[in-house]
C-alpha cells in the first residue's frame, strides 16, 4: 500500500552538518515546496544553490510490525542524502527521478526522526551540472513522496511489451519482479488480467514465478482499439501476487496497444504516416520553481494537447513529472523523453551517473504509450563515442523496441542512435514581408547528416533564441515571431524525409544570467510563463480541422500608429478557414484566400492581407478616419468565426478566466488563473498601463505576490488549495476596470 508523505514537514532554509540528528524549530510545510522562491525576473540564481534540510518525525504503529517499510522519493533536487535518527541510510545523486528508501529494522518502536539533506549546488559531479545550462535546477522536495507498506515479498518492477499491433490478433507480454529485500525462500505465483476501460477482463493468465521472475504472454486480441492521438485507448494489466505465508499483493499498470516506428520516411504511428508538430517543455513555473502538482502538470498537458494543437512534446532536458506523463498517456500527447543535460560532457563518473540515468529514466517510464522515443545524448554536446555507446546500450538492453534518438546541434555527427534529432536554428531572415528571407529556413537532413543515404531525421528545436519575443512587444516584432513559425513548420511539412518538429518552446522561462534577455528570463516561449499566449501560439492553433475548432486570429492591435509604416498591412491572420472577409468601416467587405501558394504544405495556411489585396480605400493611408475592422471566417460557404477590432478601444471588463472551477482539497491542487483587460468588443487591451490587486478568501493561497501588473494587457497566477474543504472566493480589482468576482470550491 502506498500513501502520500507529503504532509508535516518541517523545513530549514540553511543546514550544517549535524543538524540532521535532532529535532530543531523551522518552518512547517507541505510537499512538493521549493527551497526558495524566486521573484519574477532580476534575481539571484544562485540563492537556491546550497543545502537544505527536510525533517519529518515518523511514529511506529503497529501496523509496521512484520512488514516492509520504505519512502519513495518521486523527486529530490539535486543531491540528496536521508538520514533517520541521525544515521545515513540513503543517497540519491540525480534530481529527476525517483528514488526508494527502506525503512525496515531501522525503525525505532517510538517516534523517529526522519531527515532529508538537499543541496542545490550545481555540483560537477552530477548531470547536468558541469558547464552552463540555460534552464534553473530549483532545489527542494519538489515532488510527492510516498509511504510503501507492503508483506516481506511484493510485487516490483513489471514491464508491459505489445506486438502485432497491426495484425488481427493483438499480443502482449509482462515480465513481473518480485520484490523481496529479504531474499525469502517463497513458492509464488502470480494471477493476471488485462482490463479494459470499463473493467470488463479481456484475457487471464496464471503465471509461476522463477527466480524471482514471472513472464506472461497473451494472444488473440482481435478487438483490441489501438492507441492513438485521436483516440487514445489506455487498458490495465492487473496483477495479483499470491504465496504462502504472504499477503496477497496487487498492482495494476496501464498500457496502450500501439505500434511507433521512425522511418527514413517519416513517422508512422500503427502504420499510418503522421507529422509531428509540437513544442518543447521545461517542467518549471514562476515563483515556485519545480514545485507543482497534479493538477498544473496535466494542465501544461491539455494546453499543448487542446489549445495549441500540438501531438508531440520533447520534455527539454530531462525526465518529466508522473503526473505530466500520465495525462499524456490520457489524452493522446506523443512525449520525446530525454536524459538531463546541456552541452556539457563531465568525466568518467559523470558519465556513469548519466549511464544510470538512462537506465533510471526507462525503468520508471516504459509503460508510457505516449512515449515514442528515448533522449539518449546531451541535449547539444560533441561526439563522444565511448560514452554514447554506452547510453544507447543501455536504451537497447531495457527497452529494444523503443526509438532513440540523440539530441544535437552539429553537422556530421555520429548516428548512434535510431533517429538522427536535430535542432536546426538555420533562419537568417531579416523582414517577413521584404522578401529578404532565404527560401529554406532548415537544411534538407543529408546537409545535416552528411550521409550519403537517408536516415530517420526529426527536428528537434527550432526558432527560440534566434528571435525572442516578449509578449508585450511591437507588433511588427510579433508579426516577423510569427511569420518564422509559419516559415519553419510549412518547410518541415513539405520536406521529404523530415518526420516533423518540435519548436523551441512552449513557453517562456527562468534562466541564468548566462542566458536570456538579462532578466532572467528566455523569452522564447509561444506562451509566457504564465501560459498566456502570445500571437505565435496560434500558428499551431490554427493547423487544427475546423471541425475541431474554428480558428480565426488576426495579428494585429488595430491601431493606425503603431507600426512605423502605418495602418496594419501586411496583415496576418491565423486561420483554418477557406475564405476570409474584411470590412472596414462602412466600406464594402474584401474577400482573401489563404496563401497556398506561399505556404503550400501547412495543413492551414494563413490569409495574409498585403497592398496586392487591399481595400481601395487604403486603410493604411494617414489622415483618414480611423475606424472599426469586422473579420468573418467562412468554412463551406458558412460563417464559423467572427472577430471584431474596434477603432476606439476603452476598458470595458476584467475578465478572469480559471481552468477549473473545483480543486482538490486533499491533493492540494493548483489551478491556473487569467485575469485580462477587455475592450468592448472583447479584445485584449496590450497596453493598458494598470495594476491588479488580488483578494482571496477561502481554502486556498494565491502563488506569487498579490498586487499584479497587466502585461500586455493580461496578468496571470496559479492558486493552490490549502487542504480544507470549502468555496474560494477571488476578487480581482482595477482602478481603472473596477471589480471581478469569481468562485469555485476546493472539495
Amino acid at each position: 500500500m502506498k500513501t502520500k508523505f507529503n504532509a508535516n514537514w518541517v523545513f530549514f532554509d540553511r543546514y550544517t552538518p549535524g543538524m540532521e540528528a535532532s529535532t530543531r524549530r523551522g518552518v512547517d510545510v507541505h510537499l512538493p515546496h521549493n527551497a526558495v522562491d524566486l521573484p519574477l525576473g532580476y534575481f539571484d540564481e544562485t540563492s537556491y544553490q546550497r543545502a537544505f534540510m527536510y525533517q519529518k518525525l515518523i511514529n511506529w504503529v503497529p501496523e509496521f510490525e512484520g512488514r516492509e517499510i520504505s519512502l519513495i522519493f518521486d523527486g529530490a533536487m539535486a543531491d540528496a542524502r536521508v538520514f533517520l535518527n541521525g544515521e545515513q541510510i540513503a543517497a540519491h545523486r540525480d534530481g529527476y527521478t525517483p528514488f526508494e528508501v527502506r525503512l525496515t529494522d531501522l525503525l525505532q518502536r517510538d517516534t523517529n526522526l526522519l531527515a532529508v539533506i538537499v543541496d542545490g549546488s550545481e555540483n560537477p559531479e552530477i548531470p547536468p551540472f558541469g558547464g552552463q545550462i540555460d534552464y534553473l535546477t530549483y532545489a527542494g522536495l519538489y515532488r510527492d513522496v510516498w509511504l510503501y507498506m507492503r508483506d516481506a515479498v511484493a510485487l516490483g518492477a513489471v514491464k508491459i511489451d505489445t506486438y502485432n499491433v497491426l495484425q488481427s490478433t493483438k499480443s502482449l507480454s509482462a515480465s513481473i519482479s518480485l520484490d523481496n529485500p529479504q531474499n525469502m525462500a517463497v513458492d509464488a505465483t502470480v494471477f493476471v488480467e488485462v482490463l479494459d476501460a470499463e473493467g470488463a477482463t479481456l484475457a487471464d493468465a496464471d503465471v509461476p514465478v522463477d527466480d524471482g521472475v514471472a513472464t506472461v504472454e497473451l494472444h488473440g486480441f482481435a478487438d483490441a482499439q489501438l492507441w492513438s492521438i485521436r483516440q487514445p485507448t489506455l487498458y490495465s494489466l492487473r496483477i495479483r501476487l499470491d504465496a504462502d505465508g504472504i499477503e496477497p499483493d496487487i498492482k495494476e499498470i496501464s498500457f496502450g496497444f500501439r505500434d511507433a516506428q521512425f522511418t527514413k520516411d517519416g513517422f508512422f504511428l500503427n502504420g499510418e504516416k503522421l507529422h509531428l508538430r509540437g513544442l518543447n517543455r521545461h517542467q518549471s513555473f514562476p515563483y515556485v520553481g519545480y514545485a507543482m502538482g497534479k493538477r498544473a502538470q496535466e494542465k501544461d498537458a491539455e494546453i499543448l494537447k487542446h489549445d495549441l494543437h500540438c501531438n508531440v512534446v520533447r520534455t527539454s532536458h530531462y525526465p518529466q513529472s508522473p503526473y505530466f506523463l500520465d495525462h499524456c498517456d490520457r489524452i493522446g500527447l506523443l512525449v520525446v523523453e530525454e536524459i538531463p543535460g546541456w552541452q556539457h560532457i563531465g568525466g568518467a563518473a559523470w558519465q556513469a551517473e548519466s549511464v544510470a540515468n538512462v537506465e533510471r529514466m526507462i525503468r520508471r517510464d516504459w509503460n508510457h504509450p505516449s512515449i515514442i522515443m528515448w533522449g539518449v545524448r546531451i541535449n547539444e554536446s560533441e561526439d563522444d563515442h565511448a560514452f554514447y555507446e554506452a547510453t544507447n546500450e543501455a536504451a537497447r538492453r531495457l527497452d529494444p523496441g523503443r526509438a532513440r534518438g540523440g539530441i544535437r546541434c552539429i553537422e556530421n555527427s555520429e548516428l548512434l542512435e535510431d533517429v538522427y534529432t536535430m535542432n536546426d536554428f538555420f533562419h537568417a531572415a531579416d523582414d517577413a514581408f521584404r522578401g529578404n528571407r532565404p527560401p529554406a529556413p532548415l537544411r534538407t537532413p543529408r546537409e545535416v547528416t552528411g550521409l550519403a543515404e537517408d536516415v530517420p531525421y526529426l527536428v528537434t528545436e527550432f526558432n527560440g533564441h534566434m528571435f525572442p519575443t516578449k509578449i508585450t512587444d511591437s507588433e511588427v516584432r510579433q508579426d516577423e515571431h510569427v511569420m518564422r513559425y509559419l516559415d519553419v513548420l510549412n518547410r518541415a511539412y513539405g520536406q521529404e524525409g523530415i518526420s516533423g518538429s518540435i519548436g523551441w518552446c512552449m513557453f517562456d522561462y527562468n534562466t541564468h544570467k548566462d542566458f536570456g534577455s538579462g532578466d532572467r528570463i528566455c523569452h522564447h516561449g509561444v506562451l509566457d510563463m504564465f501560459r498566456i499566449p502570445k500571437f505565435a501560439s496560434w500558428v499551431y492553433r490554427s493547423q487544427v480541422d475546423p471541425g475541431v475548432e474554428p480558428v480565426l486570429k488576426p495579428v494585429t492591435y488595430w491601431a493606425r500608429g503603431e507600426r512605423e509604416i502605418g495602418g496594419v498591412y501586411p496583415l496576418i491572420i491565423l486561420t483554418n478557414c477557406d475564405y476570409v472577409d474584411m470590412q472596414f468601416g462602412d466600406g464594402a467587405p474584401i474577400r482573401v484566400y489563404p496563401e497556398r501558394e506561399r505556404f503550400a504544405h501547412l495543413p492551414y495556411a494563413p490569409v495574409i492581407i498585403g497592398d496586392h489585396n487591399a481595400p481601395t480605400d487604403q486603410l493604411g493611408a494617414w489622415g483618414r478616419v480611423w475606424e472599426d475592422g469586422v473579420f468573418v471566417g467562412y468554412v463551406d460557404h458558412v460563417e464559423v468565426a467572427r472577430v471584431v477590432q474596434v477603432a476606439n478601444p476603452v476598458p470595458q471588463k476584467l475578465d478572469i478566466v480559471i481552468d477549473s472551477n473545483e480543486l482538490s482539497a486533499e491533493d492540494r491542487d493548483e489551478v491556473l488563473v487569467h485575469i485580462r483587460a477587455l475592450d468592448q468588443a472583447g479584445q485584449v487591451m496590450p497596453y493598458l498601463d494598470d495594476v491588479i490587486y488580488l483578494e482571496l478568501s477561502g481554502p486556498a493561497s494565491i502563488l506569487g505576490p498579490e498586487v499584479l501588473p497587466l502585461r500586455a494587457g493580461q496578468c496571470g497566477f496559479w492558486m493552490r488549495a490549502s487542504g480544507d474543504v470549502g468555496e474560494i472566493n477571488l476578487t480581482a480589482f482595477s482602478q481603472r476596470i473596477g471589480v471581478s468576482k469569481r468562485s469555485l470550491l476546493a472539495m
